[in-house]
């Protein structure tokens, strides 16, 4: 099975956004027997809390019950077991390439963003998804705009690497490929 969890700074706001539109696109895909889906934290600070009420509220109006979330803080033994760690920020990239036991571990590391085609070719450092927590519901609204968009072509990624898997299926798609 194909394992990947995304990464922001409490686990309460945008990384289980991701994971909950991940999920269900996976699903769609046809993938989601294949294909498991988490989140986590670099802070234990919000440990055990429920979904920020406001990304609770915007998860329900897309169909996506967060109800049972509770934060968790990323433990670096899910190197081990996770093919893609998809980090919604430069600050939980950095924090995560650097709690990485090697350089393999380091490479499963991504900017969730570097999957969304209208920013192909963008800085590195413009590809970060900020925190709605200071803000209002329209934040909310405009991070999982920029979630949501990248999610497509994370599906597009994984189902390639699942092809590339299975000999003769096909080969590998990156990111970019349409």
């Amino acid at each position: 099975m194909y394992s990947i969890v995304a990464v922001c700074t409490g686990n309460i706001c945008r990384s289980p956004m991701a994971e909950f539109a991940l999920r269900r696109a996976f699903e769609a895909a046809g993938l989601g027997e294949r294909v498991r889906v988490d989140s986590a934290g670099v802070s234990d600070e919000e440990l055990g809390n429920p979904v920020d009420p406001r990304a609770g509220d915007l998860l329900c109006r897309e169909g996506l019950d967060a109800s049972a979330h509770a934060a968790q803080a990323f433990d670096p033994a899910r190197f081990a077991d996770r093919d893609l760690v998809l980090a919604l920020d430069l600050v939980h990239w950095r924090r995560l390439r650097a709690l990485a036991p090697d350089a393999p571990a380091a490479e499963k590391v991504r900017l969730l963003r570097e999957f969304d085609p209208a920013v192909a070719g963008s800085e590195h450092t413009e590809l970060g998804i900020y925190d709605p927590w200071y803000g209002g519901a329209e934040d909310f609204e405009t991070t999982y705009g920029m979630i949501a968009a990248a999610v497509p072509g994370v599906v597009r990624a994984v189902a390639g690497e699942l092809d590339a898997a299975v000999p003769g299926a096909g080969r590998a798609r990156d990111a970019g490929d349409a």
